[in-house]
This record gives C-alpha cells, sequence and structure tokens, in this order.
C-alpha cells in the first residue's frame, strides 16, 4: 500500500521544441563570426569536404560554379533522408527562432501584467541584446571609448595599432620606439597616442610594467601621493621581496603602516586587462566600409579575406558517369549539399550585412555626415522590423563585426544606443550625452570640479534633464571620477 501524499500515474503532454540542424548551426556561426575568423571557417570546411573548390581571389567571393545538368541538380539539391528541410530559406528559419523568442516574452509579458518602461529599462534591453552572443573583449572595450574622441588620422592610427599590441594582462607588448618603426608614425604621435591610452577605463591599462600598472590604479584612486606609492615608485624591488624592516626603514614609516600599504597594494589588480572576455580578433579589420560619393553614401563590403568556393566539377563528372556504388554516391551527394549549403550561408550573411548596414546609414545619417555627436537613438527592434528579420538575427549578424566611416572605424554595437528626448523634442543618445559629460569635465574648473548634480544642472542648461544616479552611471563608464577625486589641490 503506498504512502499517504505518494501516488503514481502517466501521463501525456504535448509541448513545442525547436532542434536546430547541424547545418543551420553552421550557418548561424558564420553569420556572427568577424571577417578574419571567416576565413579560417570556411579553411575547416574546405579540409573536411573534397567537392568544394577555391578559386584564386579576383572577382567574386563565392561562386557556385556552372549550373549543373538535371542528374547533376539530383545529386546536390534532393535527398532521400529528407536533409532538403535543413536547406529551406535561411530568413524563414530566423524566422522560427524569433517567433519562439517572442511566444516566450508574449508569455512572460501576459504573466506579469501591463507595464511601462523607461529609458533605463530600454538601456537594459539594448544591453541584453548587445551581450546575446559574446562577452566583450578588451579591445572592444577600448575601442568603444576611442569612439568618444574626434582623433586625428595618425592619432587614431596610433592608437588603434597600441590597442592590438596588447597583451592578454592589458599591457604594452612592444617599446613604443619598436611600434614607432613598424608604423611608420613618428615616435611623438605614438606617446601621444600611449598617454590616451593609458587615460582609458579600466586603470592601469598600456603599462609597460607591473609597477607603472600598479601606480596608475592608484593614480586613479587619487592616492598618487600615499605610502603605497611611494613604495611602488621608490622601492618597488624591496616590495616584491616584502622586506618591511627594511621598508619601514628607507621609507621612514612605521612597520604598521608599511604593512597597511602592503594591503592596500595586494587589493590593486595585477593585470587590468584579463577581467575581459578573450579576444579571437586582435586585428580589426572592417566588415563594410562606408564611403560618400556625391551625395549618397556607398556600402564596400570586405569580401578579402573570403575565399572563391564552388562545388568542384570533378565530382559532378563522376556521379554523372554513374560507375560509383551506392555509399560512395550518397557520400558525395552529401558532401555536396553541405558545401552549396556553405556557399548560400556566406552570400545570405553578406547580404545580412549590408541591408543592416544600409538601414544604419539611414538611421544615423546624422552620424555620418557630422560625427559621434550627432548620433542617433537606435535599436536592434527598429532596424530587424525595417530588414524583416528578428532582433536576434540582428544581433547575431553586427557580433564582432566593424565599420569603417568617415569618423573612424566602430563597432557595429556602437550605433545602436537608447537616448533621450531633449526639451526641444529631439532625440539624443546616450553615447552623445556621455560625450557632452566628458567635455563638461574637460572644461571645468579643476580646482573646483563639478558635482553629478552641477553636471545634471549643466546638462539642463542644454535642455536634456537626466536623473542624478543616470549622471553618475555615465560618468563611472566613462572611466571619470568623483568630484572629490579630480580636484586639484595645487
Amino acid at each position: 500500500m503506498s504512502g499517504p501524499g505518494f501516488s503514481h500515474d502517466l501521463r501525456q503532454r504535448q509541448t513545442q521544441s525547436l532542434v536546430l540542424a547541424p547545418q543551420l548551426r553552421h550557418s548561424l556561426k558564420i553569420l556572427q563570426v568577424a571577417a578574419l575568423d571567416l576565413r579560417s571557417v570556411i579553411q575547416e570546411e574546405l579540409q573536411s569536404n573534397p567537392t568544394l573548390e577555391e578559386q584564386p581571389m579576383d572577382g567574386e567571393s563565392i561562386d557556385k560554379g556552372p549550373e549543373p545538368s538535371p542528374e547533376e541538380e539530383g545529386a546536390v539539391g534532393s535527398s532521400d533522408d529528407g536533409d532538403h528541410r535543413e536547406e529551406m530559406d535561411f530568413d524563414k528559419q530566423f524566422e522560427i527562432l524569433g517567433k519562439l523568442d517572442q511566444d516566450w516574452r508574449d508569455h512572460m509579458s501576459s504573466a506579469g501584467g501591463t507595464q511601462t518602461h523607461t529609458a533605463e529599462d530600454a538601456e537594459k534591453r539594448q544591453h541584453f541584446f548587445d551581450s546575446l552572443v559574446s562577452e566583450t573583449s578588451l579591445q572592444e572595450h577600448l575601442m568603444q571609448q576611442v569612439a568618444l574622441d574626434d582623433l586625428s588620422a595618425p592619432l587614431l592610427a596610433a592608437l588603434q595599432h597600441l590597442i592590438g599590441s596588447l597583451d592578454d594582462r592589458g599591457f604594452l607588448a612592444q617599446p613604443p620606439a619598436d611600434i614607432a618603426l613598424q608604423t611608420g608614425l613618428p615616435y611623438e604621435t605614438i606617446l601621444e597616442a600611449l598617454q590616451l591610452l593609458q587615460s582609458f577605463d579600466p586603470p592601469g591599462i598600456g603599462s609597460q610594467t607591473l609597477a607603472e600598472c600598479l601606480l596608475a590604479q592608484l593614480k586613479a584612486k587619487g592616492r598618487g601621493e600615499a605610502l603605497a606609492a611611494r613604495m611602488i615608485r621608490d622601492q618597488f624591488e624591496l616590495l616584491s621581496r616584502r622586506r618591511i624592516p627594511e621598508l619601514a626603514r628607507k621609507l621612514g614609516a612605521p612597520a604598521d603602516d608599511i604593512q597597511a600599504a602592503i594591503e592596500e597594494i595586494g587589493k590593486l589588480d595585477p593585470a587590468p586587462g584579463r577581467r575581459f572576455a578573450e579576444d579571437n580578433n586582435r586585428v580589426v579589420v572592417p566588415d563594410v566600409i562606408v564611403e560618400q560619393e556625391g551625395t549618397e553614401w556607398k556600402i564596400h563590403l570586405n569580401n578579402d579575406y573570403i575565399p572563391r568556393l564552388r562545388i568542384s566539377s570533378t565530382y559532378r563528372d563522376l556521379i554523372a558517369k554513374g560507375t560509383l556504388s551506392k555509399d560512395e554516391r550518397e557520400y558525395l551527394r552529401e558532401r555536396m549539399r553541405s558545401g552549396k549549403f556553405l556557399i548560400d550561408s556566406i552570400e545570405q550573411r553578406q547580404r545580412t550585412i549590408e541591408r543592416i548596414t544600409r538601414e544604419i546609414i539611414k538611421a544615423q545619417t546624422p552620424f555620418f555626415e557630422k560625427g559621434v555627436a550627432s548620433l542617433q537613438p537606435l535599436t536592434m527592434t527598429q532596424i530587424a522590423d525595417i530588414v524583416g528579420v528578428h532582433e536576434t538575427t540582428v544581433s547575431r549578424a553586427i557580433a564582432n563585426k566593424y565599420m569603417k566611416t568617415p569618423h573612424g572605424i566602430f563597432d557595429f554595437k556602437f550605433f545602436f544606443t537608447t537616448g533621450y528626448q531633449a526639451d526641444s523634442g529631439a532625440s539624443v543618445s546616450n553615447t552623445s550625452v556621455k560625450e557632452m559629460l566628458a567635455d563638461l569635465v574637460a572644461v571645468e574648473d579643476k580646482a573646483a570640479p563639478l558635482s553629478d548634480q552641477e553636471l545634471v544642472a549643466k546638462l539642463q542648461e542644454k535642455g536634456l534633464t537626466l536623473a542624478r544616479r543616470t549622471v553618475a552611471k555615465y560618468r563611472e563608464e566613462l572611466g571619470i571620477l568623483p568630484s572629490n577625486l579630480r580636484r586639484d589641490y595645487k
């Protein structure tokens, strides 16, 4: 007899789930990889698929080869096991994925009741989509800060090269003199770019030694003249050996103070670059180049890293001759289908990126004409609705992608930002707000720096109303210290 509260029964429950076919997973990977990584993905497929051929890079990026005969078409396009389901239109597949996402959100919305969404809610939601594919790498984090400055072409080139020269700790892997020789840029320009890089978040980035890195972090905290800083600057060798009595004698400080300073140093980050995701695209190569020709903006896709592919006619001929066994014939057919799907995936990737770029240009025309200060609020949902795909597809398509513009090279995510409405009715992106904040701090009286509340008042004078906590958050994201730590007592 069963105990109280226990029972056994059989029930049927019907559920829906979407299982991604291997080829669709592969197409999603192709969609979201960067230009340099795409060539590696294609080379892997070339190694494993004998029916694919690469041609010289002297024309179009991909080529399906001559039109197959009816018998050959059957070899590539048909299947006895239903694999044709994997070759449905890409947009249809993404639509299915998006439909499931939307159904889930609708369910959560109905379960939670009606809610109003503030600009801060929209920003959090945008951040979710920005983080959908991969974490931000150190290089991406630094390039986002570069985008906030209006730099000359030589200084921008020097800064980009320095960022690409950082090791996984965030340290500069080469001396500035060597970098100047490699790039052909003036040594003074390299030093100016290095000084700018070392002002970026996180503190300590771009250092050449551990001591320099730790000192930078103390200076960022307003502790540049503290005992801990003196210890690093003047007695780093003794510090590394933790020789407290000798440190106390050399620095003229009590042993207890030396111990407290060592503990303070122990809380610093000896490798500030390691808090970010591993960077798999160390060299920033634009996937798209946008140039103005007359009154029009032209889009040029970067096909330099995409091998030209086609299905090998040799294997088409083998199947057509009818001399192969059934297993050999089925193997080649499966490989041809896989190769054709790869070619279609690359074509779809390029088309999707081009369509998204075209809509970004339309939405961000003021930016392309005037620069970062004119960046408009824009969400992935807006672009997805116009292009006719789901916003998760847009998120995948722009992941790890860069666009070269007249104002520099920018991560695609840079163009998607929430914003605020000024008193005049005009929309202002949060990136533009951050630039306003940076400008206000740059010209403030260093003896009496602006508090967060005073920054709120200054922005309000410009017709922009923000909460103090929002200003504080943006200030921290810009790596700007609080007013009490920015004060110059000299």
